[in-house]
């Protein structure tokens, strides 16, 4: 386990706790935004209990109304090397 999430993570992520199956190289896409892939607010949620409940780290409280995988990201890595 690394201090940082990475697409194939989140990805991986995605499936076990949004039910929705997407490849890494559809979240590095430009303009990739999570509604389209079936993940919404609610998913991004079950994400980010995943992530505080595996790192112990709280994430930020807006991490589950990001629009994009890169904006998701951002903030969630953000957390996890202020917590390192």
């Amino acid at each position: 386990m690394t201090d940082r999430i990475t697409v194939e993570e989140l990805a991986e992520l995605m499936k076990k706790c949004a039910g929705a199956t997407v490849t890494p190289e559809e979240l590095r896409r430009d303009g990739a935004v999570f509604e389209p892939m079936g993940v919404d607010s609610l998913g991004l949620l079950g994400i980010v209990g995943e992530l505080e409940n595996r790192y112990g780290t709280p994430m930020p409280p807006d991490a589950e109304r990001s629009k994009t995988p890169r904006q998701f990201l951002d903030l969630v890595n953000s957390a996890l090397m202020a917590g390192a």
